[in-house]
């Protein structure tokens, strides 16, 4: 415990520790250069571990993609992923032939419930000039009583996302965008509908956090048991309740006390997840994650069995054309196009 504010500060890996109900958080920041004509990069992949390349070479990385960037066809079950697109695009497709691409804002919130494949791959598609990608993906817990409920996944697109500007008594801004939860009298696009964070009581909270020069905020209170984390990924330094945090640290936060950020020279940018935690066993299995040891060998099995509906795409890192713009088109048939 460092105070009554700020109980640990730790420095960021490849993947975020996060509190209860959240699992873990990955910030993916890729300076792709510009692409070919097969969505890929327009550059060597030669000596890299493709299929399975973590290593930042040239500024980016291929993660499990081959040809194109990004993470082709794999199953998930008993949680959900929130991923917020900062730069770039993200093409979706999924085993119940809903697909989409978002980016430059966007951010899909999808629940796995009981079962289903995507894919999510980062086509690059500026042939003419590079294709910086930045976002995180935040997978957020289930309770039992949701892990088998139906999949499904929903747009909240940068349009109507609220914005939240305060100044402070110098006159410097701070920026707060709300995906998930209330900030003062404003909250967030409503969640997937059977999210934690569809019940208001249980305050989960997912903001950004842009700081002008030498701005301060306060971070308001919540309730004794929720857990907070602030995550402060990109910035010359901050002072969090009074201490100093290095850029790219997590300060692990007392949620039943305000505290105020201070900014250092240039611009802060942070990211902040809070709830209430989900009282249940957590037992985890790569793309897993159930109550029990038994009901994750169940999910194996699942898979192995019915493929959670089957790859209704003919390439497991599917894409959509490249003159398609911003669109969804859900399991329903439904679309819309931004």
């Amino acid at each position: 415990m460092y105070n009554k504010f700020v109980k640990n500060i730790k420095p960021l890996g490849f993947t975020w520790e996060t509190g209860n109900p959240f699992l873990f958080c990955v910030h993916h920041l890729d300076h792709y250069p510009k692409g070919n004509d097969q969505f890929g990069p327009a550059a060597s992949l030669a000596d890299r571990n493709l299929g399975q390349d973590f290593t930042t070479k040239d500024g980016w990385r291929m993660y499990h993609g081959e040809t194109i960037p990004g993470f082709p066809a794999h199953p998930h079950r008993g949680f959900e992923t929130v991923t917020v697109v900062l730069k770039g695009f993200v093409d979706h497709s999924d085993s119940h032939g809903a697909a989409g691409r978002y980016g430059n804002g966007d951010v899909q919130w999808m629940t796995a419930g009981s079962g289903l494949q995507h894919s999510e791959m980062f086509p690059l598609l500026n042939k003419e000039k590079d294709n910086p990608l930045e976002l995180f993906q935040i997978w957020l817990n289930l309770p039992k009583a949701d892990k088998f409920v139906k999949p499904h996944f929903k747009m909240l697109w940068a349009e109507d996302i609220p914005v939240i500007s305060e100044k402070d008594e110098n006159g410097k801004n701070t920026r707060i965008t709300i995906i998930a939860g209330k900030l003062g009298d404003t909250p967030a696009v409503a969640p997937a509908p059977d999210s934690w964070a569809a019940k208001t009581e249980n305050e989960v909270g997912i903001w950004l956090i842009k700081m002008e020069a030498d701005a301060l905020w306060t971070i308001p209170a919540a309730s004794p048991d929720v857990n907070r984390s602030l995550y402060f990924y990109r910035g010359s330094k901050i002072q969090v309740a009074g201490l100093q945090v290095k850029s790219y640290h997590a300060a692990e936060l007392m949620a039943k006390e305000a505290l105020t950020l201070e900014n250092g020279d240039g611009t802060g940018y942070l990211l902040l997840l809070q709830g209430k935690p989900i009282h249940e066993p957590v037992i985890q299995h790569g793309p897993f994650v159930m109550n029990t040891a038994e009901e994750i060998q169940q999910a194996f099995y699942d898979y192995r069995m019915t493929q959670f509906g089957g790859w209704p795409w003919e390439r497991h890192d599917n894409v959509h054309p490249r003159e398609r713009g911003r669109f969804a088109r859900f399991a329903d048939g439904t679309e819309v196009i931004k």
